[in-house]
């Protein structure tokens, strides 16, 4: 199994990419977000991959970090989301936003993706709704604090109070989990976004 290639970009495609590793070149399938991060051909690239079979032929997925291979692990797992579906759902919504549609429920966001209609989106809900834990938060090693596998309402409400005032995902995420951690998971979301916010005036100050 190949588990991480490391070459350079040889070409890419509209939904792949050849990784020419020490002469020998390997067709990757990836998410658009993927291939927006990767850089130009000729740089050097590292993907973390997964390796399936479709119509009898071995094929390749590659991702830009763990968080995001995890998430298409866990698309893969819900009846009827194969690869390519995981892929188009992951092209539209990043690790985390899919971690926040599946709390909401908010299909409405799942069914962006090309060939994720209503009732697939509400599968995938039901199905991940207690799984989402195995989603890194931002692509960092930490998580978000959960409770009985599924993220409390006070820190969903609070990550998308400190997105809408500017702050990106993974402050976002650090400064939540540091509140929670003191706060404990009876915290109101209003206790959760004023110990946040000052964090970060704490570390603007220093």
């Amino acid at each position: 199994m190949i588990a991480k290639l490391k070459g350079r970009i040889e070409t890419i495609g509209i939904d792949h990419l050849l990784v020419d590793v020490s002469g020998v070149c390997y067709q990757v399938f990836t998410s658009i977000k993927t291939l927006s991060r990767i850089g130009c051909v000729g740089d050097p690239v590292i993907l973390f991959t997964e390796m399936m079979t479709r119509n009898e032929l071995p094929q390749l997925y590659g991702f830009y970090d763990l968080s995001e291979q995890e998430c298409f692990r866990l698309l893969i797992t819900v009846q009827g989301v194969g690869a390519r579906v995981a892929l188009a759902i992951l092209s539209i919504l990043t690790p985390d936003e899919l971690t926040l549609a599946i709390y909401n429920q908010d299909k409405g966001q799942i069914t962006r993706a090309d060939g994720v209609g209503p009732k697939l989106a509400l599968r995938l809900i039901s199905e991940l709704k207690d799984k989402t834990s195995a989603i890194t938060m931002g692509g960092s090693v930490s998580h978000l604090p959960l409770a009985n596998g599924t993220v409390p309402s006070q820190v969903a409400d609070a990550f998308s109070a400190l997105e809408s005032l500017g702050y990106r995902r993974h402050e976002a995420a650090g400064a939540i989990q540091q509140a929670m951690q003191q706060l404990g998971q009876q915290a109101s979301t209003a206790e959760v976004i004023r110990l946040a916010l000052s964090t970060f005036n704490t570390k603007s100050i220093g």
